[in-house]
Order: structure tokens, then C-alpha cells, then sequence
């Protein structure tokens, strides 16, 4: 049964399931609800914890499943922990998962917990998959940018801290956010700062400005989403953090290149008569990436887009050491030019505003 994060504490005080899986790529999430089983547990009798960690072909299963099989030798009641980074767990494994889990149903002695990392469709719907949905799963999912500013803002009233309210609040909130993005463990630990350096109560924007450091990550993937939701600012933010962090020039150009060639193939597809949810599945677009391409294609038009496949390839020559004419010679100020191409393509503003060069590092 599939659990959303934010229910799994009303669901600890009603009892415990005999097994958890829990799959995501944020650590702080999935470290937050492990303590929340753990405690649930340890409170219910649970005071002996064993761990394994899957790695490599090599892997001993029978140890896993003899410790989920087995009664604790020094307690009435056991935590067993698997980890899987890799998420696959192979042929063998996928036998031992099922096996585990029909050793889980109805094991009041021996509480399972099973921790990925992010799955794709096809893992979800294998069966060693299928059959952990049998106990709890839970998704633990990143916190989006836009949902960044109210995560912080209760996570501070939690601990007894608030902005201001009205316009300023909120632009303390914005700075917040920008400082720690795509880190959320580290925008916690700032958090927590916040705790040590000052009283509960109101923030102002000066006291977070001069407390938060700026430990914002950025991914290629992250810059994908930005670009399509026509984030300007952010969009040179991150370019300059990718950049700053050493990057591959080559696969921010990729992934730039591969949503115009996306977007391209999915216009194409309407025209063909295709309806738009179908293309976009045809061409593997998904989650938030499908809701901006439905967002953003109606107003690409043909020559646009034949526009930008066009700068898609001279910067591709660009990252590769030649010299294009009319365009930087310096790869990442040549993947500026591009992105904000599309950016301003996908936001519809027309001709985009030239932006300040980035400093070469």
C-alpha cells in the first residue's frame, strides 16, 4: 500500500506494518521517516536493529532472509534494515525480495524496512517490486523549488521561528530558498543555525542574510526544468553554479539540446494527428517535464523551433572547440546564449533581453 510521507506520522500512532519500503533520492526525507519508524518501533518493543547493504553481483542473500526468518537472540522484537543504492537487485535478489516479503506478512517480531533509491517505471513495475507493495511504500520525493520557500517557513515555525509577514517575509523566504536550493540537508542544518543564533520569534531579512551561507546545488536536470518554465533569474544562477562546480560544458549542452529535440519531435507528432498526451508518452516525457511541455508547446511555432535546433548544433561545435560565427567562443557563454534562447521561447517574451556574461572560472 503506498503511504504519502506527510500521513506516515498519523499512521505510526495508529500501529506498525510488519513491512516498509521507502524510495527516493533526498536523504534527509528518507533519514526523517526511517527515525519516525524507528522510534515507532523502539517504543513498541523493537530493541535489537540489524543492517545489509547490497553491493555487487556477489551479494549474500540467504544472510537477509535467514535474519528476516529468524527470532531475535537477544530481544523479543527486531528491526531488519536492507539497503539497495543501486535499485537493482538482480535475479537473485528479485527471488530473495519476494520471498522476504511473504516472510513479512504477519511477522509481529521482525519489522522490515527496505530502502531504495529513486525508481523509474519499470523498476516499479517489477515484480520483487509489486511484492514490497504488499507492506507500506512510501515516495519520498525532493521538495520542489516552488514549494521551497513553505517547506523552510514550517520548518522554522517548528522550532519556533517565523519571517515577517506581507512582501518582506516572502523576500526573506525567496533568499532562503535561492541559497540552499537542490540541498536540502544543508538548508536544514541552516535552519537549525537560525535556532542557535536567535531567539524564537520574527526573523527579519538582515538576520537571515547574514546567517544562511550559500550551499545551493545545482543539476543539468534541474537547469532542464528552468529553462522550460522560462525561470530567467534562476536559469542564470544555476548556469553559473553548474559552471562553478566543473560541470561538463558538453552535457549541460546535451541535455539543453535534447528537450528542443524533444520538443521538435512531440510538435512534429501533433501534426501527424497525434493527441498530445499520447506523443508526449511516445517520447518518454514525463512528471514535471511533461506538465511544462504542455505548457510551453502551444506557443513554440515551427520556425522557432527550427531556430533552435539550428543553435542547438552551433553551440554543439562550440563545446567541441570550433568557432561559430556570430556566437562566443567560450563554451559556457555560448550555453547561456542558448538557454536563454529557449527560456525565452518556452516563456513566450519574445526577443530575449541580453543578460550580463558570465565571469570564465
Amino acid at each position: 500500500m503506498q503511504l504519502q510521507p506527510t500521513h506516515l506520522a498519523a499512521h505510526l500512532n495508529k500501529g506498525l506494518n510488519s513491512l516498509y519500503t521507502l524510495h527516493g533520492d533526498e536523504p534527509l526525507l528518507i533519514q526523517e521517516a526511517l527515525d519516525a519508524i524507528r522510534g515507532a518501533a523502539r517504543a513498541q518493543g523493537f530493541t535489537e536493529r540489524t543492517s545489509h547493504t547490497v553491493s555487487g553481483a556477489h551479494f549474500d542473500w540467504s544472510e537477509v532472509l535467514a535474519a528476516g526468518g529468524s527470532m531475535s537472540l537477544f530481544a523479543d522484537k527486531q528491526i531488519l534494515e536492507l539497503r539497495i543504492p543501486s535499485g537493482k537487485p538482480g535475479k537473485e535478489g528479485s527471488a530473495a525480495l519476494q520471498q522476504l516479503t511473504e516472510q513479512a506478512r504477519g511477522n509481529d517480531s521482525t519489522l522490515t524496512l527496505v530502502i531504495l533509491p529513486r525508481l523509474d517505471r519499470t523498476t516499479k513495475a517489477a515484480a520483487w517490486f509489486m511484492a514490497l507493495e504488499s507492506g507500506i511504500t512510501l515516495e519520498v520525493a525532493p521538495v520542489e523549488r516552488t514549494a521551497l520557500p513553505q517547506w523552510i517557513a514550517q520548518r522554522l515555525a517548528a522550532q519556533g521561528q517565523r519571517v515577517a509577514a506581507g512582501v518582506e517575509g516572502q523576500r526573506s523566504l525567496q533568499f532562503f530558498a535561492d541559497r540552499v536550493e537542490g540541498n536540502l540537508l544543508a538548508a536544514h542544518q541552516e535552519i537549525q543555525k537560525l535556532a542557535l543564533l536567535h531567539p524564537a520569534g520574527e526573523l527579519s531579512f538582515e538576520q537571515i542574510e547574514g546567517a544562511v551561507l550559500h550551499v545551493a546545488r545545482y543539476d543539468v536536470f534541474k537547469l532542464s526544468e528552468a529553462v522550460l518554465a522560462g525561470q530567467h533569474a534562476r536559469v542564470q544562477r544555476m548556469l553559473d553554479g553548474l559552471q562553478a562546480e566543473g560541470e561538463a560544458a558538453v552535457l549541460v549542452h546535451y541535455t539543453l539540446a535534447e528537450d528542443i529535440r524533444a520538443l521538435k519531435r512531440v510538435k512534429d507528432a501533433i501534426h501527424r494527428g497525434s493527441p498530445m498526451p499520447m506523443a508526449l508518452r511516445e517520447q518518454r516525457v514525463w512528471g514535471n517535464k511533461e506538465r511544462l511541455f504542455e505548457r510551453v508547446l502551444p506557443r513554440l511555432t515551427d520556425s522557432a523551433l527550427a531556430g533552435l535546433l539550428q543553435a542547438a548544433h552551433q553551440v554543439d561545435g562550440i563545446v567541441k572547440g570550433l568557432k561559430v560565427p556570430d556566437w562566443p567562443t567560450e563554451p559556457w557563454l555560448a550555453l547561456q546564449k542558448l538557454a536563454f534562447e529557449l527560456c525565452h521561447a518556452c516563456a513566450g517574451t519574445g526577443k530575449p533581453r541580453v543578460a550580463a556574461p558570465m565571469a570564465i572560472k
